[in-house]
């Protein structure tokens, strides 16, 4: 397999890199992974190569697959009007790029992979949301929908492409669980408002595992045969559209996660932090916080993927805290 991954050296892209590299050694297969970067002088491993976006621009290498994964932190800081804007562009600069290198190349990929989030879905509550679902309008749908739609241009030539909507992904090296470990380990961790919104995660390992598969899988399938599965999304021609909720099949509450985070630190939960004090720390993007969404993987599970760790206490006995 010849990869090319935007945001490679993320939370999530080493850890996929990382793990196509000992899968395709131990089974010793062809694997070339190539990172796109702004930064020619970022540390990488040996077994990768990086590329800028101007050498991408330029170059006239061919690659199988295409995984995005650029972009920023939804999470990282308040929305302002500012951080709004720089969300959308860490996005759509990245996508723009790798849809202009698919238009002028002789041998296009055969799937582009990108990225996107279940904030696609909205605010709904404990509503069970699978891939056919609707949605709610609110920032993270805005984000997440024209992110998609940009992606979705890959279709126009010739390009299938497999869009990816991630929940909360838990593993200690970063995101969530990541932040919260120190004040947990304190002592002074506990539940965010009243406790009850959905939080719909994955464990690292499942996403990886899961990237992995929906790859290997749409390369080993006739194109044809997927345009009969619900997760189908409307294209403009006869390529392959479709769409992956990458959550685990169990969503927890946050009450049910504060007392599992805590019961695997050993450190006690009293603590809470009211929705107001919330919405005043974190203005509009306390909504990530509060609000909860039920987003299940009914199109992994459907396509035959099998979970390693499917329930919270798993996730997390089989990390190191």
């Amino acid at each position: 397999m010849n990869i090319l991954i935007s945001g490679g050296s993320g939370f999530l892209g080493s850890a996929f890199s990382d793990e196509l590299i000992k899968r395709y050694r131990t089974q010793d297969k062809d694997l070339h992974i190539t990172w796109l970067t702004r930064d020619s002088s970022q540390a990488h491993p040996n077994d990768i190569e990086m590329m800028t976006y101007d050498e991408l621009a330029k170059t006239d290498k061919s690659f199988e697959v295409i995984l995005n994964l650029a972009g920023a932190g939804i999470a990282d800081s308040r929305w302002s009007d500012e951080r709004k804007e720089a969300l959308l562009a860490s996005r759509i600069k990245p996508t723009e790029s790798l849809l202009a290198f698919i238009k002028r190349s002789s041998v296009k990929p055969k799937l582009m992979v990108s990225g996107s989030a279940i904030g696609w879905y909205g605010v709904q509550g404990d509503k069970p949301l699978t891939e056919s679902s609707d949605f709610e309008t609110d920032f993270a749908h805005q984000l997440c929908g024209q992110w998609e739609q940009l992606a979705l241009t890959a279709n126009d030539y010739g390009v299938p492409v497999a869009i990816v909507r991630t929940g909360v992904v838990i593993h200690p090296d970063g995101g969530m669980l990541g932040k919260l470990l120190t004040p947990f380990k304190m002592g002074v961790g506990g539940q965010l408002g009243d406790g009850q919104q959905i939080m719909s995660w994955v464990s690292r390992e499942d996403w990886v595992g899961a990237a992995i598969f929906i790859i290997e899988k749409h390369l080993a399938d006739d194109a044809s045969s997927q345009t009969t599965h619900e997760n189908t999304l409307q294209t403009t021609n006869d390529t392959t559209a479709v769409v992956y909720n990458l959550t685990a099949p169990n969503p927890v509450n946050n009450h049910t996660f504060t007392k599992t985070l805590g019961s695997w630190l050993h450190r006690p939960t009293f603590f809470t932090l009211p929705n107001f004090l919330l919405k005043l720390m974190f203005g509009e993007m306390s909504t990530l916080l509060i609000d909860g969404q039920k987003v299940l993987p009914q199109a992994l599970l459907d396509a035959g993927y099998e979970f390693q760790q499917p329930t919270l206490k798993q996730a997390l006995e089989q990390q190191k805290s």
